[in-house]
């Protein structure tokens, strides 16, 4: 007995050509993803308004610049010019009695200039109520280049005129040689105190505390 094609009946249930079920997930950001961007995000605009504050605070910290004026600079080279001078009388009183010769002499003349100049910046600071630390800082930031330009016009000058430096106290020539000096000290380390002014340096940093 022949027997007819046997067709069992099963039906696969998934046909290959059958079309994928859509995704019932489809891709979404995730919310790291997210986080990531707004941290970029925060993040340069941060950058930028800290780019805008520095810019703004340096364009404003020019208003705040002492202005150098001659007559700023001249005020100022008189100032160091007062210690310089109190410095070198006092140094020269010291050598003569010690019998010192030109070498002690000009070095404790340069010590003795800057202390007393230091010392009457720093009066004015301390009147001012600034602390000691802070004063100090100020008063060695304000004069040290100053005073040490005035101190190697003034002592080159005394050394270069015949005489000035061995001239005793009561001599004609050792104060007149001293007033030289001191003149032309005052006349080179001006324009430079006037420089230094306008960089926002030397007196300009305790100018503040004295207004």
């Amino acid at each position: 007995m022949r027997h007819g094609r046997h067709d069992s009946g099963h039906h696969d249930p998934h046909p290959h050509d059958q079309d994928a079920a859509p995704d019932p997930h489809p891709h979404t950001a995730a919310p790291g993803d997210h986080a990531h961007h707004a941290h970029h995000a925060h993040h340069a605009h941060h950058e930028d308004s800290a780019h805008g504050d520095h810019a703004q605070h340096d364009g404003g910290g020019h208003g705040h610049t002492m202005q150098a004026t001659w007559g700023v600079a001249a005020s100022a080279t008189l100032h160091c010019l007062t210690g310089c001078a109190i410095g070198e009388v006092l140094g020269m009183v010291i050598a003569t009695a010690l019998g010192w010769h030109n070498l002690p002499s000009v070095v404790l003349a340069i010590v003795l200039a800057f202390f007393f100049g230091y010392a009457l910046t720093l009066r004015g600071l301390f009147r001012a109520g600034v602390d000691w630390r802070n004063a100090l800082r100020l008063a060695l930031a304000a004069d040290t280049l100053s005073i040490l330009v005035m101190e190697i016009v003034d002592n080159g000058v005394m050394l270069i005129i015949p005489g000035a430096m061995d001239a005793g106290l009561a001599s004609v020539l050792f104060w007149a040689a001293l007033a030289i000096s001191l003149v032309v000290a005052f006349l080179v380390t001006t324009p430079i105190n006037k420089w230094i002014i306008g960089r926002g340096k030397g007196h300009a940093v305790v100018h503040a505390y004295h207004h």
